[in-house]
């Protein structure tokens, strides 16, 4: 059959109007998947590479492990969460220039870092962008003094070194002590400075200050002035390398007891050579043992996974926390959510109440560890009100 060339251009014309519409739903259908999907994107900033690594993994395990179950749950103002991980390859250099990066990818807030001298350099460049920063255990004042969009969920140096010194004295009966500081850690260097002034101010005696630097593998002549020195104890202000310097004194026969901050509280501490130790203590955020709904429920759900360490549940509060502030905020929106962080009063977390109405520094309880036989156990509470 031959059709008329009219009725085969008014044939085609309605096909194309049909294939029209179709396009036209379909594209309104893509938009709207699109939007449906939008995410809300956030960085974390931690060491994938690098000295820092075995400290580090804890913490983004448990961002990590937050952002699952937020999304498990449905997101955040109807979006899911999208993880936008940086790595910081242990240096501060390297966590500016993650910062850069997170910057660029237009992220909403920052969560990292775990090592003080890294998150101050990823604060200088947050602060100078208006990006919202959370860090989850770096314990130095200078990082959140850096500016008003640099908040934490730990306690400070200022807190835990006033604590240990005061735990020295009364609980140990401690008269000297010898200190070990890493002068490439400014978490170290400020957590001794405070621990020696409070020790001598309780009116102890702090016989040496031993200075190294990382991966230092010949730690013979400090360790020997030490046991020359004889003091009651030792205070180690370092990461998880205090470890292996703490196994040295023992393998030395040093008297003195070793003591440190929270940078013994990972793993990786115990993997370095803590888990030789058969006395030893030091300063925590967060034990499994804390008597609350919110710890309960997380040690249920996540503590028997390989790495867990205080510092997942810091890095998980940081995400409540932040989940929280975009939620009040009303929009993923990076001067509305951090507003919102400054308003926070009295959030639950797995590791305590977070509250900045005195600051962007929350008054936290801390947990003194005792190791023995390689084994930590829970101690004591002592809360932010004082020793």
């Amino acid at each position: 059959m031959r059709h008329h060339p009219l009725s085969l251009r008014r044939l085609m014309k309605e096909w194309l109007g049909v294939l029209c519409c179709i396009l036209v739903v379909l594209g309104m259908t893509g938009c709207s998947s699109s939007r449906a999907e939008e995410s809300i994107d956030i960085a974390a900033i931690y060491a994938l590479t690098g000295v820092a690594v075995g400290t580090n993994a804890s913490s983004l395990l448990g961002v990590r492990l937050a952002v699952d179950e937020i999304n498990r749950n449905g997101g955040v103002l109807n979006k899911p969460l999208r993880l936008l991980v940086f790595d910081n390859g242990s240096t501060p250099i390297g966590s500016a220039t993650a910062a850069e990066r997170a910057d660029r990818a237009n992220v909403v807030a920052i969560l990292g870092c775990t090592w003080s001298s890294h998150s101050i350099a990823v604060a200088r460049v947050a602060q100078e962008r208006g990006i919202p920063m959370i860090t989850n255990y770096s314990t130095s004042p200078a990082v959140t003094a850096i500016g008003n969009h640099i908040f934490r969920v730990c306690y400070t140096d200022d807190f835990q070194g006033k604590i240990m010194a005061t735990f020295a004295r009364s609980d140990l009966n401690a008269r000297s002590a010898a200190l070990f500081v890493n002068l490439n850690s400014d978490f170290s260097l400020g957590l001794a400075q405070v621990f020696r002034q409070e020790f001598e101010r309780l009116g102890g005696k702090v016989l040496l200050e031993l200075e190294y630097k990382f991966k230092q593998e010949d730690m013979s002549g400090l360790i020997g002035q030490v046991k020359s020195a004889n003091p009651d104890v030792v205070f180690l202000s370092g990461h998880d390398e205090s470890g292996g310097i703490a196994r040295s004194l023992q393998e030395a026969r040093v008297r003195a007891v070793p003591i440190g901050g929270d940078g013994w509280g990972e793993p990786s501490f115990l993997d370095a050579g803590g888990k030789e130790l058969s006395r030893a203590y030091y300063c925590s955020h967060w034990t499994e043992q804390f008597d609350s709904e919110k710890s309960r429920s997380f040690v249920q759900k996540y503590s028997l996974r390989e790495g867990f360490g205080a510092g997942a549940a810091l890095g998980y509060d940081a995400i409540l926390l932040l989940v929280d502030a975009i939620q009040r905020a009303g929009a993923p929106d990076r001067g509305r959510i951090r507003a919102a962080l400054e308003e926070t009063r009295l959030l639950e977390g797995v590791t305590g109440r977070m509250d900045f109405s005195a600051g962007r520094d929350p008054a936290k309880a801390a947990v003194i560890m005792e190791i023995v036989n390689g084994k930590p156990r829970y101690l004591k509470t002592i809360e932010a009100s004082g020793p």
